[in-house]
């Protein structure tokens, strides 16, 4: 007899923010996602302050990156995050990578993969983007990103953007 039990699963989100206050956006961010139903956050990284990817005319972004396990599917998942970023006022504008209240990417769920309108997983940048790696290192070194490549590896390469990305003080 098959078993419909659900079973926790482990999700990587990044987090980023470069408009209102984007270190109160992160943290309520968070706290946000701690209320989200079935899910908890079980580790944290620091906050990082990076140059912006795209338009240069706009602020430095704030990032971080959390580890959630959930009962949730990914597109539940994401309807979730999606909730928050509206209620934070998220705009989603005709400029890509431009200023943003909130940005929450689902870069990993368990060993999910899918590539369809709603929803692309693993997230296609991570090797790329160290905003998503610095953060990503802190609470998941070891993940592998692709079939050979940790995190930390890929933080050890070179990036298409070479973008300042610097630890910053957080007191929490």
């Amino acid at each position: 007899m098959m078993s419909n039990k659900i079973h926790w699963k482990i999700s990587y989100i990044g987090l980023g923010s470069n408009q209102d206050n984007p270190i109160k956006q992160i943290k309520n961010a968070l706290v946000n996602m701690g209320k989200i139903e079935r899910t908890r956050i079980i580790k944290k990284s620091s906050f990082y302050e990076t140059e912006p990817l795209g338009p240069d005319q706009q602020p430095n972004f704030i990032n971080a990156a959390v580890a959630l396990l959930t009962l949730l599917d990914p597109y539940e998942l994401l309807i979730k995050l999606q909730h928050i970023e509206k209620k934070q006022k998220r705009e989603r504008g005709s400029i890509r990578w431009g200023p943003r209240t909130i940005d929450l990417d689902i870069l990993f769920y368990s060993n999910v993969t899918t590539n369809d309108d709603r929803l692309v997983l693993p997230h296609p940048e991570i090797q790329n983007r160290d905003f998503v790696l610095f953060p990503l290192s802190e609470i998941a070194p070891e993940l592998m990103v692709s079939e050979h490549l940790n995190v930390v590896d890929l933080l050890e390469m070179e990036k298409p953007q070479n973008l300042s990305v610097k630890k910053i003080k957080n007191d929490d």
